[in-house]
């Protein structure tokens, strides 16, 4: 008979991992009972699984909408799955909805991966980062080296599923994915998304905020 107290261990995995209870009793076991190695064992385990079904066609999903309080900020994110079955589960709606929140606390990123950034967008960064005053005058190899390092970065900066999760700095996007493919047993996929500011690109109004104050108190 399990004893109470692995019990609630076990709750506590499953409720963190989303990992059945078979796995979470076996992990645990595995690493003596210890909650943070359970969800590390269970977490190589999972990305292992998700990586097989990451070629699999998803084309059936959810359009997810997020209105940031103050509704001055809004996201639609597309996410696909295989099925429409899937696509009704709780837990594909929970991930879009924190997806789509994502988008929204995220104003740097402008793409899905750094895969599909455009080449314009990437010899334009290349030409913003190799005239910078502190590569000027250093060995060609030494340089491409450090250029290639920033721009590594600077690419992953605009992808979305390069981002840590807001909600567990502890992994990333592509990390919380994966996570969903082992747990649902489908291939996931962020397709496109869409950021919408309030009164992005419209001229705004620029008063002198004296002469303003002065015609209200004219006025009255």
């Amino acid at each position: 008979m399990i004893e109470d107290t692995a019990i609630e261990k076990i709750k506590e995995l499953r409720s963190k991992t989303g990992a059945g209870i078979t796995d979470c009793k076996r992990a645990l076991e595995d690493s003596k009972g210890h909650i943070n190695i359970a969800i590390d064992n269970l977490r190589k385990k999972g990305l292992a699984s998700a990586d097989k079904k990451s070629s699999r066609i998803a084309a059936e999903g959810i359009i997810e909408s997020y209105i940031h309080s103050g509704a001055r900020i809004g996201v639609l994110v597309e996410m696909n799955c295989e099925t429409d079955f899937v696509a009704r589960e709780t837990k594909f709606k929970e991930l879009a909805k924190n997806i789509a929140m994502q988008i929204a606390a995220s104003p740097n990123i402008q793409f899905v991966s750094t895969q599909s950034i455009p080449q314009d967008v990437i010899k334009h960064e290349i030409s913003i980062e190799s005239a910078k005053d502190d590569l000027i005058n250093k060995p060609n190899e030494i340089k491409q080296k450090i250029l290639a390092g920033r721009i590594d970065k600077r690419l992953k900066e605009l992808s979305l599923i390069d981002q840590l999760f807001i909600k567990d700095s502890s992994i990333s996007i592509e990390d919380l994915i994966k996570q969903h493919i082992s747990l649902l047993g489908e291939n996931i996929k962020i397709r496109r998304f869409e950021r919408f500011i309030l009164g992005d690109g419209l001229e705004k109004r620029n008063d002198d905020f004296a002469n303003e104050v002065a015609k209200i108190i004219k006025d009255n």
